[in-house]
């Protein structure tokens, strides 16, 4: 198949927060299960979504400064990215998409040959704890892109799961929303046909009205003449039952809105994006 056959699947998403308990009691509060909390080798800490098609939600906070100092000193992209995000945009936001591949060097050459490289490959390992405590090692391989000149902006890489852990992930993906995928992210951009571009350039895909396919998802675009580059703003979660969904955020105080078919949830501390709930049987 050629690569426009074959899009890359969405990964996961990551959101900056500046207090990952914060995130912890927003998630859960908007009837999301979250994971024990994760420690990656270079200053960074996570809880995170796990959905059922295998995609995840990433809460993102800086746990140790020092360790994130010396990673940004030592070029570590990942850190790096994050750290440009934050000082230009705070520490609560939608900073990432990231891309499901099965080999991150041919990645990495793709975007240095496409012009987007977003600088060098980077691999790491981090335990990773099921939601009985049993634990085991995660390794990835990251290759990252971005728009040329867009330092502080939204990236997007690719992740390769070197290592998956041998546990139960199960119990983590039930969720009391109904959640169990995620069925678009959608994107601001005052240039669309830029960032269609380079959109489809990561996903391996193309553009096509404002919107890029992905295997397992789709990104949308919208003009916005005031969006510097490209601007991470909401995902679409896919649920079984909307008005239990809008029932559960109701007995919860949630603050929504009804959207004709969807239930959208503005953005709030420890929560970067704005959350769009869709009924899909």
């Amino acid at each position: 198949m050629t690569k426009t056959d074959s899009p890359r699947p969405l990964d996961h998403v990551v959101l900056p927060t500046g207090d990952l308990e914060i995130a912890r009691q927003r998630l859960t509060a908007l009837g999301f299960n979250v994971s024990p909390q994760g420690t990656h080798p270079f200053g960074t800490i996570n809880c995170c979504v796990y959905l059922s098609d295998g995609t995840f939600v990433e809460p993102l906070a800086v746990g140790d400064r020092a360790a994130a100092d010396e990673a940004v000193r030592g070029s570590n992209e990942f850190v790096v990215r994050d750290r440009a995000f934050r000082d230009v945009h705070g520490d609560e936001g939608f900073s990432a998409v990231v891309f499901g591949t099965d080999d991150a060097d041919v990645d990495h050459a793709e975007f240095v040959a496409a012009g987007v490289s977003a600088g060098s490959r980077l691999d790491f390992s981090r335990p990773f704890v099921d939601a009985s405590g049993k634990s085991d090692l995660a390794s990835f391989r990251l290759a990252f892109a971005a728009q040329p000149n867009a330092d502080a902006d939204a990236f997007f890489f690719t992740c390769e799961r070197a290592n998956v852990p041998a546990v139960d992930r199960s119990a983590l993906q039930a969720h009391a929303n109904g959640a169990r995928r995620v069925l678009a992210i959608e994107v601001a951009a005052w240039d669309v046909a830029a960032a269609g571009k380079l959109l489809a350039t990561v996903a391996r895909s193309k553009a096509d009205a404002a919107a890029v396919a992905l295997a397992n998802a789709r990104l949308t675009i919208r003009n916005e003449p005031n969006a510097p580059g490209i601007r991470l703003e909401a995902m679409v979660l896919a649920v079984d039952d909307l008005a239990a969904t809008k029932a559960l955020l109701v007995d919860r105080a949630v603050a929504h809105d009804l959207d004709g078919q969807r239930l959208v949830v503005p953005a709030a501390p420890g929560q970067g994006a704005t959350f769009i709930f869709e009924e899909q049987k």
